[in-house]
């Protein structure tokens, strides 16, 4: 909660904006599992159904279903229990909707909330949407999960998250119905809906506009995908789907579309008791940061055209000291400047996504979640069959065995009886299959896929493990580092490194196969290369500094600062931090040619209105800067979007808000939604640019590409900061919120700092 003012969510409960906790990004690869559970979870309506996941927490049956219980976050603390009401199909197909559920997406961030807080997650299945709000009430389960739409009525019963997403209700009619496409055109049809769903007032407010609208109840009985059946058969002539629902069934079914949108966006959110404002509060503390860090987007799987369209370029890469890290606030890595130099080429926004773990890099590739993955992949027939292309190869290497520096190991006859350990992902595991073939008595022991190759040597200095095989450039960073290890011997030919992209994506293979060609064992490739793999000198010093940042869990020199500011102002530190590297490169002394000083870049004049002189103090300049950054987030509404409005402020911060101001109505004139900025209210801005835009506009004329790219850039450090920040355990005030992933930032920053 603000020290000076509150801000509140959608029902009026005060949210606290800056709580630091870490989001990790989030696997569809649990799904499978729960394909073997006796109930199939799919989404309602207005509520709407969703496939559950592996891995899963325990499912409520009726032998095991609790008692009532109420109370706040501090009973839950003493039964180390969350209990989530979700809506289930006890009837009907099981099914695995080739894209993700909604629901079963906002399950797994529900989970790891409940993980963050100590709690053992306990799924509460409900057969009907009408008894679930009841549930809740009566104490049968602690949270509503049920891609739930924020109405006012439901806000008179239940308390409500910050918003989830936001949605727009569909009406859906079969796919060969020519005939509906506006909402006059349902005079005389049938359309059917749950009466405890929002998609019934909805129906119900445009049945007195267009008198002659059939609204049929759905029975009690019938589930979404019965519903849809019925559709399909011509029994109803409409239903009426949120937007990310309908996208899920639309991935499968091709017996149904979209006719029209039906009403205005709306808030999906959870649902919590009323006399649960603790634990309202925490979850809101923690959408805060889920969402403003979120890598959970869109699935896209369309070629180079599509990207262009978007103008982004996903790329998936590993946190590790040979990929993409973190040095003194810069994104660094042999693998993060090359995508960063094609993305460049290509005039696209580069946007890294960073899978849990090697092996799900492939599935997420093909699922869509990034368009390219790249991280010295040798190609596989294996992956092929998948769906993989790999591009021409951009690196070879040697792979060595690596044991102990006094360890005698010289040759393959001196494996027998010993044990080498390396990820079943990897390019090596089919080699070491081949040799164990070929008559080596040695034992294969697979690695865990979520660590990195330096861990696995580390291991080996360590003798914690017995010997490992690794490419040659990622032994010398090792090596160059003192590491107590030392290469045995190479085997084998030289192996191909590649990039990969999904089958099917022939122009964006054929423009990276393009990049290969301009710049392989080029300059760029050279310098970079010499850079991350040669330079012995340069390693140990980033080395230094990772160790460092592993001892202090530290962004930049100004960390207690910006923690005590922002948290006082409700910001989260880390997204202030990535704003500082923006405006100064952490430099107390910059000032800029229009004369803003200090840290945050703040303007003397607006530092003395607000009581500050000293800009180049550290102090002084970053209290400045957050209290003028919350001045500017308080000239926008409480309404709006929680990521969204962070973006408005960032963006009226860098230009002034009525430019700001200027995008939004422009926005509105082009079709765009004026409550959100990428993708939307960010193309609006570059407009202003150009004359024939910046002479309507109330403002004038602004360089729009200024604000936009100040916006893109902060948030791609903000997630780099939050996926790659922690082994050390982070606090605000001296509350202690636990230990952060070894996957992170802060474990780089043993490697690389």
């Amino acid at each position: 909660m603000y020290q000076h003012r509150q801000h509140t969510g959608l029902n009026g409960a005060p949210v606290r904006a800056g709580f630091p906790l870490e989001p990790r990004t989030l696997s569809f690869a649990r799904l499978a599992g729960w394909c073997l559970l006796a109930v199939c979870l799919i989404v309602c309506t207005g509520c709407h159904n969703g496939a559950p996941t592996a891995q899963a927490p325990a499912v409520q049956t009726q032998e095991n279903i609790s008692t009532e219980v109420t109370g706040d976050l501090d009973n839950m603390q003493q039964t180390d229990v969350l209990r989530i009401l979700i809506p289930v199909n006890l009837g009907g197909d099981r099914y695995l909707p080739r894209k993700g559920s909604p629901v079963t997406q906002h399950q797994e961030i529900l989970e790891h909330f409940a993980e963050t807080r100590g709690l053992t997650a306990e799924l509460v299945p409900i057969e009907h949407f009408r008894d679930m709000i009841p549930a809740l009430e009566s104490g049968r389960g602690d949270v509503l999960l049920a891609n739930l739409t924020v109405t006012e009525a439901r806000k008179q019963r239940i308390a409500f998250t910050v918003p989830i997403t936001h949605v727009r209700e569909q009406l859906i009619v079969r796919a060969d119905e020519e005939e509906i496409d506006a909402a006059a055109d349902l005079v005389g049809r049938t359309v059917m809906a749950d009466p405890a769903s929002s998609f019934w007032n909805t129906l119900t407010k445009l049945g007195k506009k267009y008198p002659g609208i059939k609204l049929v109840r759905r029975p009690a009985e019938l589930h979404d995908e019965d519903e849809l059946d019925q559709l399909s058969q011509g029994v109803v002539d409409a239903v009426v789907r949120d937007s990310n629902i309908a996208d899920m069934y639309l991935s499968y079914r091709d017996d149904i579309r979209v006719a029209f949108n039906i009403g205005r966006v709306q808030d999906i959110a959870w649902g919590v008791r009323r006399d649960a404002p603790e634990l309202l509060r925490s979850l809101n503390d923690y959408l805060h940061l889920e969402n403003l860090a979120d890598q959970q987007a869109a699935l896209y799987t369309d070629d180079l055209d599509g990207l262009k369209k978007r103008k982004v370029l996903r790329v998936m890469l590993r946190n590790n000291a040979a990929s993409y890290f973190l040095y003194r606030g810069e994104l660094m890595g042999f693998q993060y400047e090359l995508a960063r130099h094609f993305a460049r080429q290509l005039g696209l926004r580069l946007e890294v996504v960073v899978p849990d773990t090697h092996q799900q890099m492939l599935e997420w590739l093909t699922e869509g979640r990034a368009d390219v993955a790249s991280g010295f992949l040798v190609p596989r027939d294996s992956d092929r069959q998948l769906g993989i292309e790999f591009s021409k190869p951009y690196h070879r290497a040697f792979a060595h065995f690596i044991v102990r520096d006094d360890d005698p190991l010289a040759d393959l006859d001196g494996l027998d009886g010993r044990t080498v350990v390396v990820r079943q992902s990897s390019g090596h595991w089919d080699r070491l299959q081949q040799l164990r073939s070929a008559g080596h008595d040695f034992t294969l022991v697979a690695a865990p896929e979520d660590l990195e190759t330096e861990d696995i040597i580390h291991q080996v200095a360590g003798g914690e493990i017995d010997i490992t095989v690794a490419d040659e450039h990622l032994m010398d960073i090792e090596i160059a580092q003192d590491v107590n290890i030392r290469p045995a011997f190479s085997f084998g030919e030289e192996q191909p490194h590649s990039v990969a992209v999904r089958k099917g994506n022939e122009k964006l293979l054929a423009a990276i196969n393009s990049f290969i060609r301009q710049e392989n064992k080029g300059l760029l490739y050279n310098i970079l290369y010499k850079k991350y793999f040669r330079n012995k000198r340069g390693i140990r010093k980033l080395a230094r500094g990772y160790e460092e940042g592993l001892e202090t869990g530290r962004l930049s020199p100004y960390d207690d600062i910006t923690r005590r500011y922002a948290d006082r102002y409700g910001f989260d530190w880390r997204l202030v931090t990535a704003q500082m590297y923006q405006e100064s490169r952490f430099d107390p002394q910059a000032t800029s040619f229009a004369g803003a000083r200090g840290l945050l870049q703040v303007m003397p004049k607006t530092a003395k209105q607000m009581g500050f002189r000293e800009l180049d103090d550290p102090d002084k300049g970053i209290h400045a800067g957050i209290k003028y950054l919350d001045w500017v987030r308080d000239r926008f509404d409480d309404d709006l979007g929680f990521a969204d409005r962070m973006w408005f402020t960032l963006a009226a911060y860098n230009a002034g808000y009525g430019h700001v101001a200027d995008a939004r109505r422009l926005a509105v004139k082009k079709g765009w939604d004026p409550d959100r900025w990428f993708g939307h209210t960010e193309k609006a801005m570059l407009l202003l640019g150009r004359k024939e835009y910046a002479r309507k506009a109330k403002h004038g004329y602004v360089r729009g590409r200024e604000p936009v790219n100040y916006v893109t850039n902060i948030r791609s450090r903000f997630r780099a900061y939050t996926e790659m920040s922690g082994t050390a355990a982070l606090d605000t005030g001296g509350d202690p919120v636990g230990q952060l992933p070894d996957t992170s930032l802060l474990y780089v920053a043993t490697r690389l700092e």
